[in-house]
């Protein structure tokens, strides 16, 4: 398979175009052939201009590329090796969705041939490509896993907005269902990943190895959240204690702050309902996704707090939220958790203005059913500065104050501006 692809006899496809799959797949285009397949027209058109609909990518990234960029069938069925890289979220019960892989598994199914190669890149959990995966491409494609077709599992670790990161100088985890097969997934990726890879020694093990990277960042972040509940009935700033013990050679670097997104504000679900399903309640998975879960509310109501203790009433009184995608510095707002600080601002009849240089209007609209405001229009009661975007750094006091009314509310979600604020009511996590 690995001669054929370079020699460029046999092509690959990646199915599933988002901010993992188009990364992978313009990266694979500059050695071998490949077929960009997607289910969103719209998508496709701004691709095949040379346009990322994720805005992570510049148009750079697109020259020189081998690819096709399509939504058909016919030109999928070219395809010799099968990379899936759909999204995997949960409902709003917070149970895997796993709608979209098994949508992009039945539709591989139908054009995949004896000697075909189909890896799994979308977040599972243990056991979901076997036991899920397997029998739907084996029922549909009429083929035997192992025998017919290979299957194996390299989980993505594209993370959004780290220009530092990529796809080809991160360690690639692969596996495979057999021997010959991890052979082949490893020499395919080795073509696309300068870094190297490392041979899990079953699919099983590169699940759980993906699932454990985000769990794990999820649940040292909500320890810093607790913590800056904590020191904030103390009356001490997080911040400057995190500064402190970081002094320290082996104390770990987390923050606290929402936690959004795709990855780590939802694989952990994905463990717990493996877990769940085998009989056992995670205990501490669980309470880190509760805490995590409830900072976008514990923030707005602290501001709240902090504005009657200024002796601002909330009938009439305004707000700006500055930020609204779920980190800083990227366009996607999926599963923002400044929405929920929104949401609990508005539950009190406060008026709130949310702008953001990153995100789209319409689908701040169509995702959470409100507008963004073209800009700032103060005076405000309260400014809540939610995301750390590069636009909002490096600022002084007067352009916040500017935003204000005689009395108001500064909230640092991220303590950028910690020891600089005088003239406000300066809060932080």
């Amino acid at each position: 398979m690995y001669k054929e692809l370079v020699d460029k006899r046999r092509k690959l496809a990646v199915v599933g175009l988002g901010y993992v799959g188009l990364p992978i797949a313009l990266t694979f285009a500059k050695k071998i052939s490949v077929i960009g397949f997607d289910v969103s027209e719209a998508r496709l058109e701004k691709m095949r201009h040379g346009l990322d609909p994720s805005a992570e990518l510049p148009a750079e990234a697109f020259s020189a590329a081998d690819i096709v960029f399509t939504s058909s069938l016919a030109d999928l069925a070219q395809a010799s090796f099968y990379i899936v890289a759909v999204p995997t979220p949960v409902d709003k019960f917070t149970r895997p969705d796993l709608s979209p892989l098994l949508a992009a598994t039945r539709t591989v199914a139908k054009v995949l041939k004896k000697g075909d190669y189909v890896v799994y890149e979308s977040t599972v959990y243990p056991g979901c490509t076997e036991e899920d995966c397997r029998p739907l491409l084996e029922e549909i494609s009429g083929l035997e896993a192992g025998r017919d077709f290979k299957l194996g599992y390299s989980p993505e670790r594209i993370n959004p907005g780290d220009t530092g990161h990529r796809l080809d100088n991160t360690v690639k985890i692969v596996s495979g269902c057999d021997a010959e097969a991890l052979d082949e997934i490893a020499a395919v990726y080795g073509l696309a990943v300068a870094a190297g890879v490392h041979r899990a020694p079953s699919i099983k093990v590169a699940e759980a190895a993906k699932i454990i990277e985000n769990t794990q960042r999820d649940v040292n972040i909500a320890l810093m959240n607790e913590l800056s509940i904590i020191f904030s009935r103390m009356g001490v700033n997080t911040y400057d204690v995190l500064e402190a013990a970081g002094t320290k050679w082996n104390f770990l670097k987390f923050s606290p702050g929402l936690v959004g997104g795709h990855c780590i504000g939802v694989d952990p679900y994905y463990l717990v309902h493996k877990a769940e399903a085998l009989k056992y309640h995670p205990k501490i998975i669980n309470a880190g996704r509760f805490i995590n879960d409830s900072m976008g509310g514990y923030v707005g109501k602290k501001v709240i707090k902090q504005m009657i203790s200024l002796g601002i009433g909330m009938h009439d009184s305004r707000v700006l939220v500055m930020g609204v995608t779920f980190k800083e510095n990227v366009a996607d707002i999926r599963n923002s958790k400044v929405v929920d600080i929104i949401r609990e601002l508005t539950d009190f009849g406060i008026r709130v203005d949310v702008v953001d240089p990153y995100a789209a209007p319409e689908e701040v609209e169509k995702e959470y059913g409100f507008s963004l405001a073209e800009g700032p229009q103060p005076p405000y009661d309260a400014v809540i500065l939610a995301v750390a975007h590069e636009a909002y750094r490096g600022k002084d006091e007067a352009f916040f104050k500017a935003l204000c009314g005689p009395t108001a509310v500064f909230a640092d979600l991220k303590g950028l501006y910690r020891g600089r604020i005088h003239e406000l009511a300066y809060w932080s996590l």
